[in-house]
């Protein structure tokens, strides 16, 4: 069977997570682009640049482009994608496929500042501390969780059910998202698994995950 031809599906824009840069997300875009997408990562400033700013520069990269526009984000890019996108019927139409992002709050963001290291998320500690209420958006969102519990999130508290070391599936969990499904990934190993880009691809295209990302229960 032969790859769909470059750009035949639209347009794609990656947003990193905390402490992140856009490098991160090469191997997803690549997957991306061998399904027939033409992908762009959005770089931003996690921490240092306001949130009201880096917002606005999404928007005016979005409406730089021509046809659809779907946007993909790992962790607190999703939450940014989201946030972009809410009550913005003049953007161009496309999805969102959110990757670990704790749409309903971080319990690690939390920790952090229990700590005495609030400091450390910037611009972003509101956003990661509180998440969204609910998605009332004109867009379809699709989440893939992750249930491997290896990362930073567990030095920081207890994180409670199944979690990806970092985020839990209960604070990907939204109100009003259009699918959502569970796979055997660490949260920094949704930037490298070829479950979560072939569940990214099926919900780009179909609204909807496939049977090869199992869905969450």
């Amino acid at each position: 069977m032969h790859a769909p031809p470059p750009d035949s599906r639209g347009h794609v824009l990656l947003l990193h997570g905390l402490w992140m840069r856009g490098f991160v997300m090469t191997l997803l875009a690549h997957r991306l682009r061998e399904a027939g997408y033409r992908v762009e990562p959005f770089d931003y400033l996690s921490v240092m640049a306001p949130l009201d700013r880096t917002l606005a520069r999404l928007r005016g990269r979005m409406c730089a482009q021509a046809g659809a526009v779907h946007l993909v984000g790992h962790s607190l890019g999703g939450v940014l994608a989201l946030k972009a996108c809410a009550g913005r019927d003049e953007l161009p139409p496309g999805r969102i496929v959110c990757l670990g992002s704790p749409l309903r709050g971080s319990a690690a963001a939390n920790g952090l500042a229990e700590h005495g290291a609030g400091w450390l998320l910037g611009h972003s500690r509101d956003t990661l501390e509180r998440g969204l209420p609910n998605w009332a958006g004109p867009r379809e969102v699709g989440v893939v969780a992750g249930r491997q519990p290896y990362g930073l999130g567990q030095a920081v508290g207890q994180l409670a059910g199944d979690n990806d070391g970092t985020v839990t599936v209960a604070e990907t969990r939204l109100a009003g998202i259009q699918d959502h499904c569970v796979i055997e990934s660490s949260h920094i190993g949704l930037l490298f698994s070829a479950a979560a880009a072939t569940a990214t691809v099926q919900f780009l295209g179909d609204g909807r995950f496939g049977t090869e990302a199992a869905p969450a229960t």
